[in-house]
């Protein structure tokens, strides 16, 4: 038995020099649980870097103003015209309301589990639980008005509630963006572990390095065999990750590089019990084990946990291509799209203007593409080239700046001055909105590819003809122009595997900033 004051860096040394016998390996594995935690000053074990507690105390602070401002308009809307009346029930109800709305607020916000690290920085869950925990603060004010009698002002309830719910909202978003700006520049990130066969481990590294926003930075790897000769770790040298292990020595690698998380790939040497000695050897240290499945492009509510025996099944539902949802988005995709166009059609207006001064040749540019179950449709976009395109195409082959299947030049000749403006900006997509009041698009979905594109797709690829392609999409807010090839089909599959009305709603929202940005726009 080790003594227990060995600091896990050095019990881990001395445990991986000794035989490796099958009993031996064992007893080491076992002597390992028994190491104590290292512990903060409240006797639990330390597991929150820096700066996400700070994140979490800004949140909290966030939430708490947020709440008295709404609780502030809210009894200034309500008494603007006579004071509070304290002599009255209501009147001290209200004020108490008040009062005690920001304590109130972000306890009820700390129940629904907001705060928790897991939920914050990435993905839609923070703001369900943000949306869940409001609804449950109005539920649990409503409720004691009647069942006590106090008479809440319902003018208060309908002005303050929706405004803190709106404000933590925001707040919280604005957080997360600086969050993600920080991160863009290497800061307040997480160091990964990445446990799992090499070719595995590589391509988790790609996946995380294209979303950096993410925060999760692969440090070190454990392979089967752990370091290898040049050639087989020569990939993963490449992108800067060294192999520091076997699957052995995952609870060593993590208090070398002193890591925030280990991340298990689809590995058949790790199988269940593996993996639960791995979590019990990962209780002395304060990394987080993340484990992530074969089933790839598959997310939101669409997976879920079905513990059945014991075993936690994951389960995936059907997408939903067709019914009444289907049926909804393609009622909202019309409605907004003809409400757009009449919006917008003084822009239409001057722009057409703009186009027929700049130089020679119609206003509207007509290409077919190829639409839901394979059908060509005319898309429609504003004319940014000059009208001998397609000729001057010939001799500018060889000079592409796309994907290897699309040409694309980020300084092409043929593009008009006007065009170069409409380009950046997308301006030139605008009139598919009249595809989209038709029938033929969406306002998100996947990109509307050509057909000799659809010519060379796979099996895989062919799920983007399942839905209808979209005026914007995960490629439009991703890179656009600057994709490769594989990366835009596995963003279009991601979408028509995973749609709904939440991932169209945050689709649109991101869609704006991409456009300003004008990334991957030529």
């Amino acid at each position: 038995m080790p003594d227990a004051r060995t600091v896990p860096g050095e019990l881990d040394d001395q445990l991986l020099g000794t035989s490796p016998a099958d009993e031996t390996a064992d007893a080491a594995r076992r002597e390992r649980l028994l190491v104590p935690r290292q512990r903060n000053a409240l006797g639990t074990a330390e597991r929150t870097p820096a700066w996400q507690r700070t994140y979490v105390q800004k949140i909290v602070a966030v939430d708490a103003l947020a709440a008295a401002f709404a609780a502030f308009v809210g009894f200034f809307a309500r008494f603007n015209d006579s004071p509070a009346d304290l002599a009255s029930t209501s009147g001290r109800a209200v004020v108490a309301c008040a009062v005690l709305l920001p304590v109130l607020w972000v306890v009820a916000m700390g129940a629904l589990r907001t705060y928790e690290p897991r939920f914050l920085g990435v993905g839609s869950e923070e703001f369900h639980r943000v949306l869940t925990a409001g609804l449950a603060v109005v539920a649990l004010v409503g409720t004691s008005s009647w069942a006590f009698g106090l008479e809440i002002a319902r003018g208060y309830v309908v002005v303050a509630f929706p405004i803190a719910i709106l404000l933590t909202l925001v707040g919280r978003y604005t957080l997360r963006q600086q969050l993600h700006a920080q991160r863009t520049r290497g800061e307040a990130g997480q160091t990964v572990v990445a446990v799992g066969h090499r070719a595995a481990v590589a391509g988790m590294a790609r996946q995380l390095h294209r979303a950096s926003y993410h925060g999760m930075r692969i440090v070190g790897a454990c392979v089967p065999g752990g370091p290898g000769s040049a050639a087989d770790d020569a990939e993963l040298r490449e992108l800067g990750i060294p192999v520091i292990g076997s699957l052995d020595d995952v609870r060593h690698a993590v208090t070398t590089v002193d890591a925030d998380v280990v991340a298990v790939t689809a590995c058949p040497e790790l199988d269940g019990p593996g993996l639960r000695r791995l979590g019990w050897e990962l209780e002395a240290t304060r990394a987080d084990l993340v484990v992530a499945p074969a089933l790839t492009e598959v997310i939101g509510p669409r997976v879920a946990i079905r513990p059945v025996c014991g075993l936690p099944l994951l389960h995936v539902e059907r997408p939903e291509l067709e019914g009444v949802r289907r049926l909804a988005k393609t009622t909202v995709d019309r409605v907004s799209a003809g409400l757009a166009l009449v919006v917008l059609s003084p822009l239409f207006l001057a722009l057409a203007v703009a186009i027929k001064l700049d130089s020679k040749g119609p206003v509207f540019f007509q290409q077919q593409r190829v639409g839901k179950d394979g059908k060509s449709f005319p898309m429609m976009k504003f004319r940014s080239m000059v009208t001998d395109a397609e000729k001057l195409l010939i001799d500018l082959r060889e000079s592409t700046d796309g994907n290897g299947v699309l040409f694309k030049m980020k300084v092409d000749p043929r593009i008009t001055r006007i065009g170069r403006v409409l380009r950046r900006y997308s301006l030139d997509e605008l009139p598919q909105l009249i595809n989209v009041v038709r029938g033929e698009m969406s306002l998100v979905g996947p990109r509307p590819p050509l057909q000799k594109e659809v010519d060379e797709y796979g099996y895989d690829m062919r799920r983007r003809l399942l839905v209808k392609p979209g005026l914007t999409g995960l490629w439009q807010i991703n890179g656009r122009s600057d994709l490769d090839w594989d990366e835009s089909v596995r963003l279009d599959v991601r979408y028509v595997e995973n749609w709904s009305f939440t991932f169209d709603f945050m689709i649109l929202w991101k869609t704006a900033g991409a456009v300003l940005r004008g990334r991957g726009a030529y």
